[in-house]
């Protein structure tokens, strides 16, 4: 199926890895015109080096912390400097917050908003202008499982909160901005593998980092007796945010789609402490 994304200007918050670069990689390859962001230039180069191996397309890269209000201005500077109006914008970036609620400190609450729906908030109003330049365009909200779900054991009391108020933005906004033919909708998705992501909760639910072979059989063990493959692909829902910011998505708008696998997909994160005993002991005594 042809999208139709061919020459089509996009941004990508949270691009130099996981779900950002799977989305990265997708629209490149459909013939758009790319530029990601992300805190380290580092991670943004060795990305754009990836893609342009893979692909042969080149990527434009903006060092950028979305929790930043300067730094956000820079990057819908730039997009406006490099492009002159943007089509399509992904808001990726975001992260989550797992621990009991009376646990949580002020500064874990404010970032987890700020990285979450504040930067959503304020990225999407400054790039507006350049859609409407274009004539309209798309916006793809990315949430998190902790929408519409919790994740107890530890707790999901400072992500979730943040996450389902990026579903109530995205249908506020898809409904205000319609009149200037642009559509806004939101990607809920499941767990998806991310060996950085994965690596940070292990080490914080076995309260000490573990080496990747015994990563690798923690994931393994807590996937037997799933009913089909428990954990989603970056590339899968990468597929999802380019229908939705393709035409040929154009009757769907302010609409939030869930895409966790079904009822039967758990939490990484509330698996690894219902099991953290005996994932301990079993690290304890695998020699």
């Amino acid at each position: 199926m042809d999208l139709d994304l061919r020459g089509r200007t996009v941004c990508i918050t949270g691009g130099s890895k996981g779900i950002g670069l799977a989305t990265a990689r997708a629209f490149t390859l459909e013939g758009a015109r790319v530029l990601i962001c992300g805190r380290r230039q580092s991670a943004l180069d060795e990305a754009a080096a990836d893609i342009l191996q893979e692909t042969g397309a080149r990527m434009e890269t903006v060092a950028a912390d979305v929790t930043d209000l300067p730094a956000i201005e820079h990057l819908a500077s730039e997009i406006e400097s490099r492009f002159g109006h943007l089509d399509i914008l992904v808001n990726n970036a975001g992260t989550g917050i797992y621990k009991p609620f009376m646990e949580v400190t002020d500064e874990e609450l404010m970032h987890g908003m700020a990285i979450n729906f504040f930067a959503q908030f304020r990225i999407t109003q400054r790039v507006v202008p350049l859609m409407i330049r274009a004539g309209g365009g798309a916006i793809v909200n990315v949430s998190g499982r902790t929408a519409t779900k919790t994740n107890f054991p530890p707790g999901s009391s400072c992500t979730g909160p943040a996450k389902a108020a990026e579903v109530r933005f995205s249908a506020d906004i898809g409904s205000e901005l319609a009149q200037h033919n642009i559509r806004v909708n939101c990607v809920i998705p499941g767990v998806v593998e991310s060996p950085e992501r994965f690596s940070k909760w292990e080490g914080e639910a076995l309260e000490s980092p573990i080496d990747d072979d015994d990563a690798g059989r923690v994931r393994r063990s807590l996937e037997e007796g799933a009913l089909g493959r428990r954990w989603g692909k970056p590339e899968e829902i990468a597929d999802l945010i380019l229908y939705l910011s393709s035409p040929r998505s154009a009757y769907i708008n302010a609409a939030s789609v869930i895409a966790d696998g079904g009822p039967l997909t758990k939490s990484y994160v509330t698996e690894l402490y219902q099991h953290q005993d005996q994932i301990q002991s079993s690290l304890a005594n695998k020699g």
